[in-house]
């Protein structure tokens, strides 16, 4: 009779720790597949929320593609899910294939993204009247190379991202040379190796990230007409994914619907990933072990 009873003690505290979500979720055994693209923002939000949809018993698999192709695998239904999109830096094929159908916009995801041309605080004294267009624009031989002096050198996204810094210099006839860099890390390497050098340094970048608080930096003051047609306002940051979702996952697809993601803690696990050199998925899956009381309500409203 004691063995019956400590088993059925057992059991019930089994059961209280089990997730009581519906019992026909995961509603399919195929993997839910995430894009993994090429900046750490990205990957923390594709990460949590993969950790998230595990802990609901689905089946998870993250694919690393380059952001134009995960478009593209999204409406052929080869991913299903790219967590942090940014209007500014998506081209005309995303919101054409929104438009199609063939690529659902899932929401804002919370994190509140802007962009612009930064530059290292002490390039001030390299550059007197910086953020000052004008100013910027009569500094281009100071912050020119052996390569490109007399013009000046701007540092862009990765060409893959786009070539809006190109585009604008020729269009503008700018006395700068676009060099695109081929990376997000190969950006805060330009920036880190500013700052130690104390050189010239200007370069196309974004918030939130980890390295604006390691670093003191001003941005060049846009004129406002280049900064509406070329987005360099704030950006809207969004989820999109495989529109069958909803058909194959639709408690998934519930959760992803819901899914935020506040700035500062974004930018509290970038430090951790980029800067103390933590691994990404162990730092995510920690914040959903800590930040319960987030998520689970998402859960619980797209399982009842």
């Amino acid at each position: 009779m004691r063995i019956f009873k400590a088993l059925a003690a057992s059991v019930a505290m089994l059961a209280a720790t089990v997730p009581t979500w519906a019992a026909d979720v995961p509603e399919s055994s195929d993997p839910i597949k995430i894009a993994i693209n090429e900046w750490t923002g990205q990957h923390i939000v594709s990460y949590v929320s993969g950790e998230i949809l595990e802990r609901m018993g689905y089946n998870v698999e993250y694919v690393t593609a380059s952001a134009y192709p995960t478009h593209l695998a999204l409406a052929e239904g080869e991913l299903h899910l790219a967590m942090e999109q940014w209007s500014t830096n998506v081209g005309d094929y995303l919101p054409g294939l929104m438009e199609e159908g063939k690529v659902e916009d899932l929401g804002d995801l919370g994190v509140k993204g802007y962009e612009g041309w930064l530059y290292p605080a002490h390039v001030a004294d390299i550059c007197p009247g910086l953020p000052a267009w004008d100013a910027f624009m009569d500094c281009a031989e100071q912050f020119g190379t052996a390569e490109t002096f007399p013009n000046g050198r701007i540092v862009a996204y990765p060409a893959e991202w786009n070539t809006r810094i190109k585009d604008i210099v020729e269009e503008r006839g700018m006395p700068f040379e676009y060099v695109p860099a081929g990376s997000e890390g190969a950006l805060v390497a330009e920036l880190n190796a500013a700052v130690t050098r104390k050189s010239a340094l200007v370069m196309e970048f974004w918030g939130p990230h980890w390295v604006l608080f390691k670093h003191d930096v001003g941005w060049v003051e846009l004129p406002e007409d280049l900064a509406q047609k070329w987005g360099y306002t704030t950006a809207r940051l969004f989820k999109v994914g495989w529109p069958e979702i909803a058909n194959k996952w639709p408690a998934a697809h519930k959760v992803m619907k819901s899914f935020q993601f506040e700035t500062s803690a974004q930018e509290e696990l970038m430090e951790a990933i980029d800067f103390q050199g933590l691994d990404a998925q162990e730092v995510c899956k920690n914040w959903v072990d800590e930040n319960e009381a987030v998520w689970k309500p998402w859960v619980d409203e797209a399982t009842m």
